[in-house]
């Protein structure tokens, strides 16, 4: 077979890193390179292709001890800025998830079931340096004789702060729409009732697993740009699914696999991780990841090679489907025609938005780019690939 002519080590695009040779190109760049060139001459001129995804990732969140104090505690219930988090770990151990809310959300009195403060909000604030307000309550015992504490924090304050998240980078997302007649608050914003609008929620050609689609080069241990650190590929992310019905280029045509992350918080920039509130829905965290692609082979070259138009996704009800289990698809749609602003539903024009930001995917990848070329950053060969749905 063509693929088999081009066959790279991760210790051979390594050493052409290190002298400054390597080839490096982003997602958007490659689908071009493999259009005129064909995947094995792409295979043979490209080392490493870049990705990228910044979107709301919910499953997210912050591993965080807080240090000890005089006498010791053992926390049974912590807070930072009234957002609880989950004390069930250890002495001063936590973890904060990023759709939390405020016990006290100003907004959530007035309206029931809005939120504007959360999570997400509180690990951006101490990205930014501001001081947060901890407090921790314990049942108290002999070796950990306090029963509080409180007090203001930054960042630095944490002995340990670590963003690990269950499920980030989803390969393709649903299409939503609503076919009710009245409006409906989603994840996936807001839907205006019968079917007036349809939001999306991936970067589609420069998203991450969408360019490594059966999980080759992807897996335990794989760097990546996270927060605007650099994190790590720990396990599938909870949700993984690479059984998910695909296409004769391996492209999954619905949601699939899923990774799970994790990097030092503090080396991180609230730049890359953005706390946002949805309405209707509560609040959760804009998340910035990249992963780079090795072109080990020709196999891998085509599967960067893929573009928006090779890649779809199902339109489904968000008004009555989805919240019910029903599974149902109103037609396979395209991310060339989502990113153009307008899609067809059941004949009738409908405009789309995302939730996915392509601009700041896009910067992702460019940096990823640099950080490459410059021997900045090397690759690591997963210690175990995700599952692929094969075993």
């Amino acid at each position: 077979m063509d693929n088999q002519k081009i066959n790279k080590t991760y210790e051979e695009i390594n050493a052409r890193i290190k002298a400054g040779e390597a080839v490096v190109v982003t997602a958007e760049e490659m689908v071009d390179i493999v259009k005129k060139d064909g995947a094995e001459e792409a295979a043979s001129k490209v080392d490493v292709v870049t990705t990228g995804t910044f979107a709301p990732m919910c499953s997210s969140g912050m591993f965080f001890n807080f240090g000890q104090m005089t006498p010791t505690i053992k926390a049974s219930k912590v807070w930072l800025n009234k957002v609880s988090a989950y004390a069930g770990l250890a002495a001063v151990d936590a973890y904060l998830g990023v759709t939390e809310p405020a016990e006290d959300d100003p907004l959530n009195k007035v309206y029931p079931g809005e939120f504007l403060y959360g999570g997400g909000h509180v690990i951006e604030d101490l990205l930014r340096g501001r001081k947060v307000l901890l407090e921790a309550k314990a049942y108290g015992t002999d070796c950990y004789a306090a029963r509080k504490m409180k007090k203001e924090v930054l960042l630095n304050d944490f002995p340990y702060a670590l963003l690990c998240n269950p499920r980030n980078g989803y390969q393709n997302y649903n299409c939503a729409v609503n076919l009710s007649e009245k409006v409906v608050y989603t994840y996936m914003g807001m839907l205006k009732p019968l079917c007036q609008n349809a939001n999306f929620c991936s970067a589609g050609e420069l998203s991450p697993l969408l360019n490594d689609p059966m999980y080759k080069t992807i897996g335990v241990g794989t760097k990546i740009f996270l927060g605007g650190g650099y994190g790590y590929v720990t396990w599938r992310g909870t949700q993984h699914n690479p059984t998910a019905p695909r296409n004769s280029g391996g492209v999954p045509t619905q949601p699939a696999g899923t990774l799970m992350v994790q990097g030092d918080l503090k080396k991180m920039s609230a730049d890359w991780l953005r706390g946002v509130s949805i309405q209707g829905y509560g609040n959760t965290m804009a998340i910035g990841l990249g992963v780079p692609i090795p072109i080990l082979n020709a196999e891998m070259a085509r599967y960067t090679g893929v573009s928006d138009s090779d890649i779809v996704t199902q339109i489904i009800d968000y008004g009555h489907d989805y919240t019910n289990g029903i599974s149902r698809s109103y037609g396979e749609v395209s991310y060339a025609e989502l990113k153009s602003g307008e899609i067809r539903v059941n004949g009738k024009k409908v405009v789309t938005a995302p939730l996915s930001s392509v601009v700041k995917a896009r910067e992702i990848a460019e940096i990823l780019k640099t950080e490459i070329k410059t021997g900045k950053f090397l690759l690591n060969k997963p210690a175990e690939l995700l599952p692929d749905g094969t075993a």
